[in-house]
């Protein structure tokens, strides 16, 4: 068997559905006995191509700090409330945007998670 190439294991996972690049991360995992949590987070891009017409509604959503904007500590308050992390670890999130504040949550927890980030005076995007 020939040693595909990146380009051309993209390629074929482009073609996929959602349900099927999910059913080999499965099989993938058990196979070589690893989680795949890297994998799944480069896949995301793939439902921009043809499979994005079969892709179900999310009901899983990662709340992402782009920027602290001018009330950094305003925002590291926020960060702190929203999740369950110390002084120095929500500074440290802020200083090293963009980064995930919370990842695979509801679409409604999102939201509100967004709303106060923003008011804070952050920048965020919900993927």
């Amino acid at each position: 068997m020939a040693k595909l190439s990146q380009d051309d294991l993209l390629a074929q996972f482009e073609e996929m559905t959602l349900i099927e690049l999910s059913e080999f991360v499965k099989a993938f995992e058990e196979k070589f006995d690893v989680t795949a949590a890297a994998a799944v987070a480069v896949a995301g891009p793939a439902q921009g191509g043809p499979a994005a017409e079969q892709v179900e509604e999310q009901d899983e959503f990662d709340v992402i700090l782009e920027g602290a904007g001018d009330k950094k500590i305003q925002v590291i308050k926020v960060v702190r409330e929203l999740t369950s992390l110390g002084l120095k670890e929500a500074k440290d999130l802020v200083d090293g945007t963009p980064k995930p504040v919370l990842e695979k949550v509801a679409k409604e927890a999102a939201e509100k998670a967004a709303e106060s980030l923003k008011a804070a005076g952050a920048s965020v995007t919900v993927k």
